[in-house]
This record gives C-alpha cells, sequence and structure tokens, in this order.
C-alpha cells in the first residue's frame, strides 16, 4: 500500500456531527481512487485533511512510508509533497502557460526547471501554447495547465476537487478520458472526489462511496456499477449525477 489512512476523524468548529467518521482507506502506489459521494458527504473534507488543510481530532494518514498526521505528528502543508487540482484551477490570469507551471518549482535549479516544464507541457499535449495566457486558452486546455502545474514538483500524491464541475458535457467526457491517460502515463497516485458517477466510472481503479462522513461501499467500478439503480439506492440519490443539495 501507499496511502494509508486510519481511523480518520474530524468534526468542523461548533458542528453537530462529524464531517468525517472513522475513515479507513488503503491505496496502493499508482491508482487512481475516486471518492464518490452527494454535497455534503465529507468529500472535499477528506482531501482537505490528507493535504493538510484540516487537522483532524483523531486519526493518522501515510503517504508512502511517510507519516503525515498522527496523534503525535502534524506535517504543514507545504512539507507534505502533495499536488491538488482544484475546481476553477487557480491559474494565475497574469502569468503564461509556462509562467503558471514554473510557479510550483520556485526552489529548483533553472535548468532542471526548464527541463521538467518541457517535460510536463509535452505530456499534457500543450506544446506551441507555452506563451498564452489562461484566458487564451478553452477550458480543457486550462484544466491541462492546471494539472502540469500540479506534476511539475513530482508529488507523491495528487488530488482533484471536482474538476470537471466547470465543463460542458461533450468536454467533459473528452477531458476525463485525457486525465486517465495523463496520470497511468505519469504514475502518479490520485485521488479524485466526485459527485458524477459518469466520472467515476470512466477514471478509477477504486471507487470509495462516502455518505455522511462514513465509507459504504469501497470496490472495482465493475463490482460498483453493476447496476444504476443499485448504486442511486445505496447513495440515497438520484442516478447518474448525484444531488447537489
Amino acid at each position: 500500500m501507499f496511502v494509508h489512512i486510519q481511523d480518520l476523524h474530524f468534526k468542523y468548529p461548533n458542528a453537530r456531527e462529524l464531517s468525517i467518521d472513522a475513515f479507513n482507506l488503503t491505496i496502493n502506489e499508482g491508482e487512481i481512487t475516486t471518492i464518490l459521494g452527494e454535497s455534503g458527504s465529507g468529500k472535499s473534507t477528506l482531501l482537505r485533511l490528507i493535504a493538510g488543510l484540516e487537522m483532524p481530532i483523531k486519526g493518522k494518514i501515510m503517504v508512502g512510508k511517510d507519516c503525515m498526521c498522527s496523534q503525535l505528528k502534524f506535517v504543514q502543508p507545504e512539507k507534505r509533497g502533495i499536488g491538488m487540482v482544484f475546481q476553477d484551477y487557480a491559474l494565475f490570469p497574469h502569468m503564461t502557460l509556462e509562467e503558471n507551471i514554473k510557479f510550483g518549482l520556485l526552489k529548483w535549479p533553472r535548468k532542471e526547471k526548464q527541463i521538467r516544464v518541457k517535460e510536463v507541457i509535452d505530456l499534457v499535449d500543450l506544446k506551441g501554447y507555452e506563451k498564452r495566457y489562461p484566458y487564451e486558452l478553452s477550458g480543457g486546455q486550462q484544466q491541462r495547465v492546471a494539472l502540469a502545474r500540479a506534476l511539475a514538483p513530482r508529488p507523491k500524491l495528487l488530488l482533484f476537487d471536482e474538476p470537471f464541475s466547470n465543463l460542458d458535457a461533450d468536454l467533459q467526457i473528452k477531458i476525463r478520458e485525457e486525465l486517465r491517460v495523463i496520470l497511468k502515463t505519469a504514475g502518479v497516485t490520485s485521488i479524485f472526489v466526485t459527485h458524477d458517477q459518469d466520472d467515476a466510472q470512466a477514471l478509477a481503479d477504486k471507487i470509495v462511496i462516502l455518505r455522511k462522513g462514513k465509507i459504504k461501499e469501497v470496490g472495482s467500478p465493475d463490482k460498483i456499477f453493476g447496476t444504476e439503480c443499485d448504486v442511486s439506492e445505496r447513495l440515497a440519490v438520484k442516478p447518474r449525477v448525484l444531488s447537489k443539495i
């Protein structure tokens, strides 16, 4: 196992119930894991805990051989070696594609930085766009820039917080197919949260169904998606796209 999350608990201040309740999960190196659940199920909270943006009440998170947090230890976000791709991509509008990618490599030697930027630009198939600004790129291209920026520092783990939510349906289908190929080519271990069953089915090696902070089921896409009806009933939401209510 590469990622090991053990007995994780978390509650927001003034909340009555736990947002994450006794969460346990193991992920193999290079595996793409999708956390599937409706809005309020705890998906984004889980990512924030893994990234170090929140501190759990109890529990342990291991990435590789490194302990990120436990009852005795808490590693700050910038020291975890974990990358994150946000819903809105968070690109700097005043920076070119190339400059956006370089931003995550500020401490790298100049020569190594140039080599790495070229590598990730080639990986996401954006060669020739280096000098363009975000507003000159399509939504799909912007997402690939965000992915390239996250991949550039060679993170141990890459987290995705519903990165397809701002794309139209046709582009969403195309991008999620491209994303799986890119992640598998890079060999990076990834966690992807979504409320969309189609995204989960297309991307994941492993799917975790989350409801009210608790794991309801874990399995391969083939196991989880025996029938749409079964999945939606277990989630207690509408099929295909989970309710945002």
